[in-house]
């Protein structure tokens, strides 16, 4: 704790920070959310799909999502609306690049996905994400106490919020894989929150110290250990996705990575800071002693 203020004013900028950039250069969307042309092609041999990739992006369609669809042989290719095209255009235009390169390729279908769909997709990812917050905040105010739960609750908007900003300086595509990742991180660092608070509660409740700095200080001693081991073991499985999980997994794998780091750091420096701004004290942890009532008339 020693070292507090200091991380409190990084954290202070970086949220800042973030916030202006969103609101100033907002998110990448993917297709999920601004809508686009589906391409669905079949060809009588398997298909490469990275070759696929690097036909698509030589011929302008570097934001093109190319996936498996069913087998090897099927593909599905998504791409974003190209302004006065129709989308049967658009597709039309996918399907030559991709004749090109792959001999006797069938067009099975072409979709188009209106914005009407990206907007209801936005918008009820965005409540999913308030009533996750909010869901936390009730569970904590109720399993410790307000202050904790006010500090948890904000811990997990200074992870998001971050890691948000993040994707809207690097330009990431943000699409709903992106939007399970970011909900994931909710859950592992309220959980990592909630094993610090647990044992910050305990060491309040069962030492003689009274100040506040040395209880939280050895709490959060306590379970480094167990903090950065868990963190250590769920970036392993990260990584192994990033490099080996493909094209799909790593829009997920890079939001997951940026935010276990800030969701470990989080759980150690800005619950504790939160904490001690909030006025955190012995007191706060005392078990109100249960009144004898006299039976008697």
């Amino acid at each position: 704790m020693g070292i507090r203020k200091v991380l409190g004013t990084l954290s202070i900028c970086l949220v800042v920070a973030s916030i202006v950039l969103l609101a100033t250069r907002g998110l990448n969307l993917g297709l999920d959310f601004t809508g686009g042309t589906t391409v669905v092609v079949e060809a009588p041999a398997d298909i490469d799909i990275a070759q696929v990739r690097q036909d698509l992006e030589e011929a302008g369609f570097s934001d093109a999502v190319v996936q498996q669809y069913g087998s090897a042989r099927d593909i599905s290719v998504r791409v974003a609306p190209q302004e006065g095209v129709e989308a049967d255009q658009v597709g039309q235009n996918v399907y030559q690049t991709l004749s090109a390169g792959i001999d006797d390729l069938q067009l099975k279908q072409v979709e188009f996905v209106g914005p009407q769909v990206g907007d209801e997709l936005r918008d009820q990812s965005g409540l999913a994400m308030l009533m996750a917050l909010g869901l936390m905040l009730v569970y904590v105010w109720f399993r410790f106490s307000n202050k904790f739960g006010i500090a948890t609750v904000a811990a997990l908007l200074h992870d998001v919020i971050i890691v948000l900003g993040l994707f809207s300086l690097v330009r990431w595509p943000f699409d709903l894989t992106v939007l399970a990742a970011v909900l994931a991180l909710i859950g592992y660092s309220l959980n990592d929150s909630i094993v610090v608070a647990d044992r910050i509660r305990e060491n309040f409740r069962n030492t003689r110290e009274t100040d506040p700095h040395v209880i939280v200080n050895g709490a959060i001693s306590e379970t480094l250990s167990r903090t950065i081991n868990t963190s250590f073991t769920t970036i392993l499985v990260l990584v192994a996705l990033f490099f080996f999980g493909g094209e799909v997994m790593r829009a997920f794998s890079e939001a997951l990575l940026v935010g276990i780091f800030v969701g470990t750091y989080s759980s150690i420096y800005v619950v504790a800071n939160l904490l001690f701004t909030l006025g955190v004290s012995k007191e706060d942890f005392l078990i109100p002693e249960k009144e004898e009532i006299d039976e008697m008339p």
